[in-house]
């Protein structure tokens, strides 16, 4: 099969040129001939772009297929540009076993519109009392090399000393869900002005910090990958920074909710705005943005936490925390980063392919547009916009906080190994 995508700009540098897709990889970038009976792409000088991929999703099955789906999360994955997601364990049952982890592989690929690779659980059932089996995940069908407790801290600094140690003969990461439970219990949003003017138990930033801070000297003791998840305050960007500079193997995401909203939203107590971590200050955004630019935070990752309507749209202390985010994740960056000029567009691939697909062991995913590579792209129409609608993106649920908000960036096609995944709005 032969795809050929004319007038593309790759990386939204220099005049735009013809890409030759042939056999799932890009064959020649240039001046080509198009082959008989291949397919053609008028990009009109859109932006081409690595596929993205996404360390954080929650496509809920197996469980709660009322919320989402295998089938409907790569769907929404598909036509935000990701051409590989990793789907977090906290599923029911738990992904804490090779036979869990490879049924979420092979779903995965039945559906074919996203490479989903599933993340296995640190510890058995997600109860922080011992590690589940690492070693038989990791030699699975699935192949697992990232393991997370998401949605739930692995707080015995023991069990995660031992789960460091064990996952460096397995070459996989550690992903840290940071919130030392003590200082959270009854907690509903950021410990600051806005929380006590509102009346919420208050979110301490220090319960992030605290954990970051002792996993990652875990980290550099024991030589091991340390991946943070969801980095959501200012302070954590300097404890990343010192790590890093010391040498820890240590990777971290920042939401893009984190990097637009903040707690001004709690104003409308509506709990669409209701997420673990919770949204902080300005002072935060604008921390987590800068730091990302600069490389202390490696990469976007999403957190898309699909919710029906029964757990969402209830008083603000019952709703469960979580929004969804695969299909605005680019606008949001381009609204924060590109707009701004703290990014351009090489910037946005960094952040969005190369680094987590890097950080994830993905060896086909995040790879330069240049011909001999995988053809797992994206192509962005840079100058369009358009209005979020819950109800009208792929998800089951629709508990996006972005509702009626115009926008920019759209993505007008996503190439899985040269097969079209999607197009124009539509799965194909």
């Amino acid at each position: 099969m032969s795809i050929v995508i004319k007038g593309a700009r790759p990386y939204g540098e220099g005049e735009p040129v013809d890409v030759l897709v042939e056999d799932g990889v890009i064959a020649a970038i240039g001046e080509v001939s198009v082959p008989e009976g291949a397919e053609v792409l008028d990009a009109k000088g859109q932006v081409l772009l690595p596929g993205f991929v996404d360390l954080h999703t929650h496509l809920r099955e197996p469980g709660r297929e009322d919320t989402e789906t295998i089938d409907t999360g790569s769907a929404a994955a598909a036509l935000g540009g990701y051409t590989a997601v990793f789907a977090m364990a906290n599923t029911n049952p738990v992904a804490d076993n090779a036979l869990v982890t490879d049924h979420v592989w092979r779903r995965g690929q039945e559906v074919g519109l996203v490479d989903v690779h599933p993340v296995g659980a640190v510890t058995v059932g997600l109860k922080g009392e011992k590690l589940a089996e690492l070693g038989t995940m990791a030699k699975g069908t699935a192949a697992v090399r990232v393991f997370s407790d998401d949605g739930v801290c692995v707080a015995d600094p023991l069990l995660m000393r031992r789960a460091l140690e064990y996952s460096t003969a397995l070459d996989a990461v550690i992903a840290q869900h940071a919130e030392e439970p003590r200082l959270t219990v009854g907690a509903q949003a950021h410990e600051g002005e806005q929380a006590s003017r509102l009346g919420y138990a208050g979110w301490p930033a220090s319960a992030e910090e605290s954990i970051v801070a002792r996993d990652c000297l875990l980290a550099l003791h024991a030589n091991a990958r340390l991946h943070v998840c969801h980095v959501s305050t200012a302070g954590t960007v300097d404890v990343l920074r010192w790590a890093k500079e010391r040498g820890t193997k240590v990777s971290a995401e920042v939401t893009p909710h984190h990097l637009l909203l903040t707690d001004d939203r709690l104003e409308t107590y509506d709990p669409v705005n209701k997420v673990n971590p919770p949204l902080r200050t300005g002072g935060d955004a604008e921390k987590l943005r800068a730091a990302l630019a600069e490389g202390v935070v490696d990469c976007v990752a999403t957190d898309h936490a699909p919710h029906a309507p029964q757990d969402k749209d209830t008083e603000w202390a019952a709703a469960r925390p979580g929004m969804l985010g695969l299909q605005t994740a680019l606008s949001v960056v381009v609204e924060t980063m590109v707009k701004t000029g703290l990014l351009d567009w090489r910037g946005v691939a960094r952040v969005m392919s190369e680094r987590p697909a890097q950080v994830g062991n993905l060896a086909g995913h995040g790879r330069p547009i240049e011909a001999g590579e995988p053809a797992n792209l994206t192509l962005v129409d840079p100058d369009a916009e358009w209005t979020v609608r819950g109800a009208e993106l792929a998800s089951i649920a629709a508990n996006t906080p972005y509702e009626g908000m115009r926008l920019p960036g759209v993505v007008t096609a996503t190439l899985l190994r040269g097969r079209i995944t999607a197009r124009e709005g539509k799965i194909c």
